[in-house]
């Protein structure tokens, strides 16, 4: 068994009309049996941005806190917030530098950037040595991915709006972690607007 598959979970994030979408599972493992259904693998790194870590629970935990002191150094030094794409190199950068004795974690970055005309969606994943994977559509990352992937290929459709796009994510969620024995117990859908973020819980399948 691979050390990324050891506590399970499963992150994806999709790109909406002028709005963006990060979702995980709250399944936490050791490796098949079941510990916790309330393990958060999404945090918010600004209003606009928020993080997802899939990987060993404990590296989730301690790049939290990493991650939560760099943005806070250059929230001070700059005196401005993070842009989604700035915080994506800084997560790979961060990876980078321990390439040699790796975080088993895969980062999914989901946020609005702020361009001439307004916000623009952003999102990006990298591997655990910090190679980032730039995308349009999705992008996946967890136990589920494959999942995941094949799912979301069928459902996405570009310029979703801020409902559609959730109810897409999500049935693409909750159907490619059913297909997993380490992802699922329920999930937690972040949809980012220029106005607002809004946060759902949603049950799953606890078998």
């Amino acid at each position: 068994m691979s050390i990324m598959e050891y506590n399970g979970g499963s992150v994806i994030a999709m790109v909406g009309k002028d709005c963006v979408a990060i979702a995980s599972d709250l399944r936490f493992g050791n490796q098949s049996l079941g510990i916790a259904s309330n393990f958060q693998r999404m945090f918010p790194v600004t209003d606009r941005t928020y993080l997802g870590l899939a990987g060993l629970g404990t590296d989730v935990t301690t790049l939290r806190e990493r991650f939560r002191y760099r943005v806070n150094m250059y929230t001070i030094k700059e005196e401005r917030d993070i842009e989604p794409q700035t915080f994506a190199h800084l997560v790979s950068s961060t990876l980078y530098e321990h390439r040699f004795g790796p975080y088993f974690v895969e980062p999914v970055i989901a946020g609005l950037e702020k361009a001439p005309s307004g916000f623009k969606p952003f999102i990006a994943a990298a591997d655990l040595i910090g190679c980032l994977n730039f995308a349009k559509d999705f992008v996946v990352a967890g136990t589920a991915s494959s999942k995941l992937y094949g799912l979301a290929e069928g459902l996405w459709e570009p310029d979703l709006g801020p409902e559609d796009l959730f109810e897409t994510i999500s049935q693409t969620l909750l159907n490619g972690v059913d297909r997993d024995a380490f992802s699922g117990w329920g999930a937690v859908v972040h949809v980012i607007t220029k106005d607002r973020v809004v946060t759902r819980t949603l049950k799953g399948r606890m078998d």
